[in-house]
């Protein structure tokens, strides 16, 4: 360990090192079983005697901060109590703006690997144990090999060309987008293409759509850029065009299956979208989340394959179908902010991962994506039928469930006298994790509800955590007797 130490002058040396190693232990700097640089290597580094550090480390055994360990070293004590003073209060000039984002909700933030219940019901998440680690493994080595003989600098902001032609097919297969490479920027996930076209289109004041209601990070992401963001509500057919206001700049929709209520835009909507947009000047945002799970119905044509003027801009991301945690997505840019939209990712990032991106073309030129999908698919169909059964047998004197035909989740409309809040938190206490509807509605008055998302919780999990809730409900039922009618 390198460890930072500062000698001043030439007057009580001891003495300096013991005070600076003192306060490394009891700040946390140097942790319990740290090891300490041995004398003769410190002396050295600090232009010392061996005899000044070795009378220093016995000082520090003395006081219990430091233990030497015959013929390994001297590590810190197991057992030392840590310092923590109060944090220091300094104005700053840009408060205001820290605490705009401080206030901010993140209602689809994991809480990691380890983190929530034991039945979680979270949106957004894949099945962990369908990542298909062995197929994987191998791309991430042949990325590996081909890194060995790269020249070690900085990539394509763009993205590696071979991960870009197999998107661009991908795409054009499964949801008819028209694109070329040239068009495709790799980004890290969804989020970061949703950020780097509000970049270069939004400006304080400027106007931005989303629906309402709607998937609250884009929101609030657009507002941190200084948009005047309006929520424009949904109904059976989607975003309400007549709504959109003049003066729009960007437009933010997902018409495959709206976040979070699942219903896909008509055809009808879709063309009125496009030539409400067209007359704005206004770029939309087409994010095709998790679209590649479809379970009824035909597909419908993607608006990017429906735009014939380049006012569409094309969002999709791995975190759905692969796994959140390699941060892949990409954004096909229209050619009107392609360029813009590039120096944006430059000066942001320079360019996401070349390793990962290397294995995910690997991944995908084997057909192992598809293989993947397909699997995943099957599993997903199973856990959703489920559920529409049990919303529609015991749990429905409490819920109402709109049953969506694509993607990893469906919202449940709470029936009148349901406590959500009090559910959700009840329900924790039995180790089940359920998320509120009411924090994607931002303009209109919150319907009590629960997003339902079925791809982190087991299949086998479903109906043991599914009695645990209703066991909840009936609990509440029985305070409150109106409910159990």
């Amino acid at each position: 360990m390198d460890l930072h130490l500062v000698i001043e002058g030439d007057k009580d040396l001891t003495g300096q090192l013991v005070r600076q190693i003192t306060e490394a232990i009891r700040s946390g700097r140097l942790a319990p079983g740290d090891k300490l640089p041995p004398s003769r290597l410190l002396a050295d580094r600090l232009g010392l005697s061996r005899k000044t550090v070795a009378e220093a480390y016995a000082r520090l055994t003395f006081d219990l901060l430091v233990t030497g360990r015959v013929g390994s070293g001297t590590f810190v004590a197991e057992r030392v109590e840590r310092q923590t003073g109060p944090a220091r209060q300094t104005p700053l000039a840009g408060a205001a703006v820290a605490a705009r984002w401080r206030h901010m909700t993140t209602p689809l933030r994991h809480s990691g690997p380890d983190g929530g219940a034991r039945f979680e019901y979270i949106g957004g998440a894949p099945a962990r144990s369908l990542f298909p680690h062995d197929e994987w493994r191998r791309c991430v080595l042949h990325a590996l090999r081909q890194g060995a003989r790269s020249r070690g600098l900085y990539g394509d902001v763009q993205g590696v060309p071979e991960l870009r032609e197999a998107i661009a097919r991908h795409v054009a297969f499964a949801r008819g987008v028209r694109c070329g490479v040239q068009e495709l920027i790799v980004t890290n996930g969804a989020q970061q293409a949703l950020d780097l076209v509000a970049r270069v289109l939004v400006e304080p004041g400027a106007i931005v759509v989303v629906e309402e209601p709607g998937y609250s990070p884009a929101r609030h992401l657009f507002a941190a850029q200084g948009a005047h963001v309006i929520g424009v509500p949904v109904d059976a057919e989607g975003l309400q065009v007549q709504h959109i206001p003049d003066g729009t700049r960007l437009i933010y929709v997902t018409p495959e299956h709206q976040f979070p209520l699942g219903m896909p835009m008509s055809l009808r909507r879709r063309q009125a979208l496009l030539a409400r947009a067209l007359a704005l000047g206004a770029i939309v945002i087409e994010d095709d989340y998790d679209s590649e799970f479809r379970y009824e119905a035909r597909p419908t044509d993607s608006l990017q394959s429906m735009d014939a003027n380049g006012i569409v801009a094309f969002v999709g991301s791995f975190s759905k179908t692969m796994s959140p945690e390699l941060r892949l997505g990409y954004l096909i840019a229209p050619q009107p902010i392609l360029e813009a939209v590039c120096t944006a990712k430059h000066l942001s990032d320079w360019h996401t991962s070349t390793p990962t991106q290397r294995a995910l073309a690997k991944f995908m030129q084997e057909g192992e994506l598809q293989k993947h999908i397909r699997r995943c698919h099957a599993v997903y169909a199973e856990r959703r039928t489920i559920l529409m059964q049990r919303m529609a047998g015991d749990l429905a004197p409490w819920f109402d469930l709109i049953p969506a035909t694509a993607g990893i989740h469906m919202t449940a409309i709470a029936r009148p006298g349901v406590d959500v809040e009090m559910l959700i938190t009840l329900a924790r206490r039995v180790d089940v994790g359920l998320y509120p509807l009411a924090d994607f509605f931002h303009d209109s008055p919150p319907r009590p509800g629960l997003i339902l998302g079925y791809g982190a919780i087991e299949t086998a999990d479903i109906e043991p955590s599914l009695d645990r809730v209703r066991d909840v409900l009936l609990q509440m039922s029985a305070r409150l007797p109106h409910l159990a009618t």
